[in-house]
Parts: C-alpha cells; structure tokens; sequence
C-alpha cells in the first residue's frame, strides 16, 4: 500500500492529508459525526471562501450528508460507491493525492470512517470574473480579473489559477488593535526558504496599532526606506501573482487591500507587464525598448533641455537654436522658472485627475493640459518647446508600468532639473552616475536591483533572454534566479519528435 492510498482509517487519511497540506491557511478541514445509535464520523475538506459550512444545507454536500444521516456503517460504503446519491459529477478517489488535486479544482472532499475512498463532490467553484477588473494594470491581452479587497477570496484566485499542492499559504497577524490578517503564500521547493524567513521576521520585528493597507506594511518592512525606488513589486492582477510565484518568489497580501506584494524584485521586472508573456516575442521585444526609453527621458528629458539651453548651445544645429530662441523671445521667466512652472502645473494636474472620480478626472487630466499649456503659450508665460518637453516627459511617465515605480522617475526628474541647472550637462552626468551608484548598492531580499544587468554570472546570463528583448517561451527554459538553484528548470521538450529531442538535449547540457 503506498503512502497516499487511501485507507478505512479516517484518522490516517486526516493526518496524510494534512501533510499535503501543511502550512496551507486557507484549506479547511471539518470533522463531523452522523447517526445516534451507531454514530460514525467524516470529515469535508474544503477551500475557504470557496465553500463554508454554513451553506451545507443549500449545496450538492449538505444533501448528500442528510441522506447518509439514516444509514448504517455496514451499508455506507455500497450506497456511496454504487448509488453515489444519483450525482454524476461525484468523484470517487483511492489516492490522497489525487484527492487533494481534486480539492484545488474549488470542489469538496468528502472522508467517511470506515470507507476506503473519498469523494469529490461539486461545488460552487471558485470566484467568477465579476471579483473586479484590474483597472490599473490595463492589458490587450488576458484576463481581466482583479484582486479584491479581502485576502481570502485574493487567495482563492490564486488557487484558481495555481491548481498545486506545492502552493503554500503562511497566516499571520499585523497590528496590535487592527490584527490585520496577512496572508503569505509561495511554492514549497522553489521559493527559497531564507527569504521566507527573512520576510516572517521583519513583520514580527515591529509592533503597530493598526495595519490599514499592504502600503503601510511595506513601508514598514523594507530596508531602504530612504530611496525612492521600490523594493516590493505590487499588482493587481492574480495572473501576474502566480507567474510571479512560479518564479520562485514570494507574494504577501493583506487584508483590505485589493493588492499584492511581490518579493524580490528587481529593476527589470518592474518594465514588464502581464501581456508580454501572451503575445509574439517581436512585439514584446518592440515594446520593452520603448517602455525602456519612456523610462529614461521620463528622467532626463527636462534636464538634457535645461543644461543645453543655458550652459551648451553649440550643441544644437544653428537653424534649431534659432527656433528656440524666437520661442523664447518676450517669455519674462528663466528657463528654471519656466520649466518648473510648467511641470508643476502638469504635476497639479494628474494629482487633481486621480482625486476626481470616474471620467471627470480623466477629462480634467487631458483638456485641463491642452488649455494651460495654449494659454500660457498664447500669454507669453512660456515657449512653445517647453510645453512640448513637458508634455513628452509627462507621456513618457505614463508607459512606464507600475505606478510606485513611475513615481520614482517623477520625483528624481526634479533632482536632475536643479543639477543641470547649476552645472549644466556635467550636473546632469554627476545626477545620473549618482542615480546609477545608488541602484547598483540597492537590494530586493539580497537580490541586486539592477540584475541581470549587473551580476551575470549568477546565472550564467540566462535572464538576459527575459529582460530588455524577450527570447521565445522554449527559450525561456531557466526559472530567475529567485528560485532554488536545484529547481530552475521550467520547461523541457518531451521526447517525441527529433527537432523537439534536440532541443531538450540542448537544454539540458546548458543546465
């Protein structure tokens, strides 16, 4: 008999399991008793918020165990396996790991005293799209689900979508008054156990009234809390979560908050989004350079402006220079004063369109900006050119994706601007090897914030073929480095085929 057979011991097949599903929050085990004269025992096996007891009598199960109420042990196991209650959609298993795979379809396992198999019965399965759609993290391609406010229906969705007994969920509590629930899942045998260890002692190392939003927790757990750049990655998204999680990384999630916390991270995860991985290489590949250039003139743009017009005019063509001087010409401000004007007009407002609901704050955003910028233009407040700069920059910011991550581009824009404006092109070239010597010292959970850019040889370059181009899937064989080093490999052709064998062998030597 093998270890996850399953046996007339309800005991035994309790105790295997719950070793299947140890360190699991979310999955529920509930003893029962039925019968007066000759009682007898089961036990229902459950996901949380999938199912719950208190809906037995109105589900396929609490009509299935009211029938079983009146029958005696000696005639329980043929009335289970041959009658089955008349439902066809029951399924009888006599492995535990089977079982337990049949649990993570959202169904309910059913052990009873006595009998030597465990049925699945059907039930209302996991949430259905109207959860909430991921607004912030926009796609042209996959799922519009989101993540909701409450961490037991966000890890259901994880579950979902991540149908594995290896998929881990840590609770724990944050907040003295509040007892926040916080939610800690990753994939036993590929998650490092270290970092794991890392992230549970950083929660228990403060002690707090309240815990109101994962932004809070965040803010409390990282190292570096003086840099701008984030060192958690957040998304909305469930598919993002688990292809996050099948990377090997962690994922936190606290209640009332529709968001995840990914950890580690790294510079180049941040410019990928959900999509990338749906579509064509080609247009991934397109389209990350252009996320990586929006990246750099969001930062330098308005800086590379300021330092030629004041300090290295040569630089320009004549016919060029020209034209921004006849822009310039009756504009009563410097150039420092000008551009600041300017970008703290289109700075009050995106502020003003996030704080305006629904569709007026998308409105306020885009005519609020055209009207502005032409009236200035037309007052002689400002040249044409800085309100195209300004505009270019302010775009550039938008396609970067994650919104904490922007941010960081946005705030260190101001910092460029005051060096090149003291020191022209050499304040710009002292700001960005300033920027440059503070990412290559940050770390994500010992994670250098510039891999794979930096540190190569931690893997030998393979996340080279994800990061600033993306190789083909079959290429992509290698987990990131986040994971344990036994367990990188992630895809391995099957051995049909001679191209395909090829392949594989091919894989292989590289391991």
């Amino acid at each position: 008999m093998g270890q996850y057979t399953v046996t007339t011991d309800l005991e035994h097949n309790k105790q295997v399991f719950s070793d299947i599903f140890s360190d699991c929050a979310d999955i529920k085990m509930v003893d029962m008793q039925f019968g007066t004269e000759r009682p007898y025992r089961c036990m229902v096996a459950y996901i949380e918020v999938i199912a719950s007891p208190s809906n037995y009598g109105a589900s396929e199960i609490g009509r299935l165990l009211e029938m079983l109420s009146d029958k005696e042990p000696d005639s329980l196991q043929a009335y289970l396996t041959r009658n089955k209650r008349g439902m066809t959609d029951v399924t009888l298993y006599t492995d535990l790991m089977e079982a337990a795979r049949g649990l993570l379809t959202g169904d309910m396992i059913l052990f009873v005293e006595g009998l030597d198999r465990v049925l699945k019965i059907p039930d209302k399965g996991y949430p259905g799209t109207g959860v909430q759609n991921a607004e912030s993290e926009k796609v042209t391609r996959g799922s519009q689900e989101g993540f909701a406010d409450s961490v037991k229906t966000n890890t259901a969705l994880i579950r979902k979508r991540l149908r594995a007994t290896e998929l881990k969920n840590v609770e724990t509590h944050c907040g003295r008054r509040s007892a926040t629930l916080i939610n800690v899942m990753y994939m036993e045998g590929i998650a490092k156990k270290d970092v794991l260890k890392d992230l549970l002692s950083r929660i228990d190392r403060f002690e707090i009234d309240g815990v109101l939003d994962s932004g809070m927790l965040e803010q409390l757990i990282e190292r570096r809390w003086a840099s701008p750049f984030p060192q958690f990655q957040t998304t909305e998204r469930p598919d993002r979560t688990v292809h996050a999680l099948l990377e090997g990384r962690i994922v936190l999630f606290c209640d009332n908050s529709p968001l995840a916390l990914i950890l580690p991270t790294d510079f180049n995860s941040f410019m990928q989004t959900s999509d990338d991985y749906y579509n064509r290489f080609e247009i991934v590949c397109l389209e990350r350079i252009i996320r990586y250039l929006a990246a750099f003139f969001a930062l330098s743009l308005p800086a590379l402006y300021l330092s030629v017009i004041n300090f290295h005019t040569s630089l320009l063509p004549t016919n060029l220079l020209l034209t921004f001087a006849q822009a310039r010409a009756g504009v009563p401000f410097s150039s420092l004063t000008e551009l600041l004007l300017m970008e703290l007009g289109f700075e009050l407002l995106r502020e003003a369109g996030v704080r305006l609901p629904g569709t007026m704050g998308n409105t306020i955003g885009i005519v609020g900006g055209l009207i502005i910028g032409t009236a200035a233009v037309d007052a002689g407040l400002s040249s044409p050119v800085v309100v195209i700069v300004v505009a270019f920059t302010a775009l550039c910011s938008f396609a970067i994706p994650g919104e904490e991550f922007a941010n960081a581009f946005r705030l260190l824009k101001f910092f460029l601007i005051f060096l090149s404006a003291w020191l022209g092109l050499f304040g710009y070239l002292a700001g960005m090897l300033a920027i440059l010597i503070h990412l290559s010292g940050l770390q994500s959970f010992g994670i250098p914030y510039l891999f794979p850019f930096v540190a190569t040889e931690l893997d030998d370059g393979a996340e080279l073929k994800d990061s600033m181009f993306r190789f083909p899937l079959f290429e992509l064989f290698r987990r990131p480095i986040y994971a344990k080093k036994e367990n990188r490999i992630r895809f391995r052709w099957k051995t049909s085929g001679q191209e395909k064998g090829k392949k594989e062998n091919r894989h292989e030597h590289r391991k």
